[in-house]
């Protein structure tokens, strides 16, 4: 009787475990959905910048060949690592080209690119959203796949830990060093 009741509070335990598990999962492929479809408009915008910009800055040539060049690595990028990292070098492109519009004072005040500045602005901010939700499911997900008794119905049933998604933004800019002199 005792091992029959035992049986049964075990199978509730690793159906409930299971249940989080499979909860944690879908969770993480909602909030994956909802950085992919910002990384998209994000892309989208990039030619229309690099269009905008072609006007003013014409002998860049070799960045502008290098921006198309990352965004041709983005679309054989399937590993959310490599995505990140994909991602990364885009927005310092990116950063390179809004770097080379300070020096255009005609380009800094054209109503098409400071539309254009401002809708990546914001784009990347709603990247900025999905990405702590996202990594927010992650961390529930690999808690609940690493601590015990999770790990044991993990395990059994073949769950893993995921990577978090983490990505730079060609509109941030870094804050400035401030250093002290000390005169004595």
């Amino acid at each position: 009787m005792y091992f029959f009741i035992a049986g049964i509070v075990i199978a509730l335990a690793v159906g409930l475990i299971f249940n989080r598990l499979i909860k944690y999962r879908m969770l993480m492929r909602e909030a994956w959905s909802g950085i992919d479809v910002q990384l998209k408009r994000r892309h989208d915008l990039i030619p229309n910048i690099l269009e905008s910009v072609k006007g003013y800055m014409g002998y860049e040539q070799k960045l502008f060949e290098s921006v198309a060049a990352i965004r041709s690595k983005l679309k054989s990028a399937h590993e959310i690592k490599d995505k990140g990292l994909a991602e990364n070098e885009l927005s310092g492109a990116l950063k390179s080209v809004f770097a080379l519009a300070e020096a255009y004072p005609d380009l800094k005040a054209n109503k098409s690119f400071l539309g254009l500045q401002q809708s990546l602005i914001e784009v990347e901010d709603q990247i900025q959203l999905a990405r702590r939700y996202y990594n927010g499911t992650v961390r529930n997900n690999n808690i609940l796949v690493e601590s015990f008794p999770g790990n044991l119905v993990a395990g059994m049933f073949n769950f893993k830990t995921a990577e978090f998604f983490e990505i730079e933004f060609a509109t941030q800019r870094n804050a400035p060093e401030v250093k002290f002199n000390r005169t004595a």
